[in-house]
C-alpha cells in the first residue's frame, strides 16, 4: 500500500537526519563503556519509574526523587553524556514534531502537549 512505502520513506529520512546520526553516534559510544552504560540507564529506568508514579496520580517518594537527583548530577559532569542528553533533546524534539504534524493532518487531539 502506497502509504506504508511513504512511512517507510519517512523511517529512512529519520535514520539519516543529522539529529539521529549524531543521537546514534553518542549512544553507541557511551554504551561500549560499561560503567557509563549502567548509569545511563540506571538514571533512565528511575526517571521512567518516577514518571510512571507521578502520572498514576500518586506522589513520588523523597528518597527516589533524591537518588535522581544525585544521579543527574553525576550524570553532569560527564561531558559524554552531557553531549548524549543534548543529543536526544534535539532526536526527540524531531519525532515529537512529526508526530504534532500527523497529529494534525488527522484531527487527534493533541491538547495534551500544551501548557
Amino acid at each position: 500500500m502506497y502509504i506504508y512505502d511513504k512511512a517507510n520513506e519517512l523511517a529512512d529520512m529519520i535514520r539519516r537526519s543529522d539529529e539521529y546520526k549524531e543521537y546514534k553516534k553518542l549512544k553507541d559510544e557511551l554504551y561500549a563503556n560499561e560503567a557509563n552504560k549502567k548509569m545511563l540507564t540506571d538514571y533512565k529506568k528511575m526517571q521512567f519509574e518516577a514518571q510512571a508514579v507521578y502520572l498514576s496520580g500518586k506522589e513520588v517518594p523523597a528518597d527516589t526523587m533524591d537518588k535522581l537527583k544525585k544521579l543527574g548530577e553525576v550524570l553532569q559532569f560527564n561531558p559524554k553524556i552531557t553531549e548524549y542528553f543534548t543529543a536526544e533533546y534535539k532526536f526527540n524534539t524531531l519525532i515529537s514534531d512529526i508526530y504534532k504534524i500527523i497529529g494534525e493532518a488527522c484531527d487527534i487531539d493533541l491538547d495534551l502537549f500544551k501548557e
